[in-house]
């Protein structure tokens, strides 16, 4: 079943006011044979597709003429990915609660709390960096021992999430012994880890930082500037040391995060409980650049006998039905 994507315009349903198409200003919609669904969707940060925000109305006409009559639908796309389908191990705007994230992900809560230990501790060292390096434009290029020590540790945990995708694909080293860059770069496409940025909210000096964004299979190494500098300064500390600054450390954390939102999804990063989510949102903001909507997730719906066939709004959270999980391919 295909759905398609595209941006509201209008709000026209019974009971809503008229503007929620303004906070909301994306749309979702499929036809299951005998009702037209649609979701709201934010057009920005995470892109959350919001199944507390359903409107199903009965069947009649064609599922486009519907989105643009009652929605004003504008830029109508066919989504990329059937209607309850998901790809093992790569978040999409879709997901969020994390019952069904876990399952649509194919993850344990083992291997994610696992996972949120050792990103813990290296935001809390870097927390702790920065009580004596302030991220200004001197000291973003600052390196010690300490800094040094910060820059092994992330970049150990990148290459650890990117081994643990080289095995779930079945993927074999191109050099016949053990992965490398040219080996790793393939993942920059199906995980989508160009679109990804982070903020470093307390230091509006540092930009955002899209850690993957210049990743090139030409120069995987070296266009990975926080990652070829680990290379160097971990192999050579006494002709490297200098490329373990501070900025480096920054980019490689934003790394980590980046690959544990898409490998688990970005919000028990921000909004679950614990100490976790404090840590990240004090630090930093998560968001999305140039998202595609058609990428993302869509919810399948179970709906009742006795479905309604006036045009209705409502909360289908326990209407969405297990997800499909494809094979990740490289």
């Amino acid at each position: 079943m295909t759905a398609i994507v595209y941006r509201s315009t209008k709000t026209t349903l019974p009971g809503l006011v008229n503007t929620v198409h303004l906070d909301h200003p994306l749309g979702v919609a499929y036809d299951t044979g005998t009702h037209f669904v649609h979701f709201y969707a934010r057009g920005s940060g995470l892109y959350v597709i919001s199944v507390g925000l359903t409107a199903t109305e009965k069947k009649s006409g064609a599922l486009n003429d519907w989105a643009i009559r009652v929605f004003g639908a504008d830029s109508i796309e066919n989504a990329i990915n059937p209607v309850g389908s998901t790809v093992n191990g790569v978040w999409r705007p879709g997901l969020y609660f994390l019952s069904e994230t876990l399952q649509g992900l194919g993850n344990s809560e083992s291997d994610q709390r696992s996972s949120e230990q050792s990103l813990r501790l290296l935001v809390e060292r870097l927390d702790e960096l920065l009580l004596y390096i302030e991220p200004d434009a001197h000291g973003l290029n600052a390196y010690s021992h300490k800094t040094r020590e910060l820059l092994i540790l992330a970049c150990t945990e990148v290459e650890n999430t990117w081994k643990h995708y080289m095995r779930i694909t079945g993927a074999t080293p191109l050099n016949g012994s053990d992965f490398t860059t040219k080996d790793y770069v393939k993942l920059l496409s199906p995980l989508y880890l160009s679109e990804f940025e982070v903020t470093v909210k307390p230091y509006s000096a540092i930009a955002p930082l899209r850690p993957f964004v210049d990743w090139d299979a030409n120069a995987p190494t070296k266009s990975l500037n926080w990652y070829d500098a680990y290379n160097k300064t971990k192999h050579d500390r006494t002709s490297f040391f200098g490329e373990a600054t501070l900025r480096n450390c920054l980019s490689s954390i934003a790394a980590n995060l980046v690959l544990f939102s898409v490998r688990f999804s970005p919000f028990p990063l921000l909004e679950s409980p614990g100490t976790l989510a404090p840590l990240i949102n004090q630090l930093f903001s998560i968001q999305l650049h140039q998202f595609n909507p058609g990428t993302s997730y869509i919810p399948m719906l179970q709906l009742p006998a006795n479905m309604r066939d006036d045009l209705v709004c409502g909360n289908t959270q326990e209407l969405v039905q297990p997800w499909t999980v494809a094979p990740l391919k490289l």
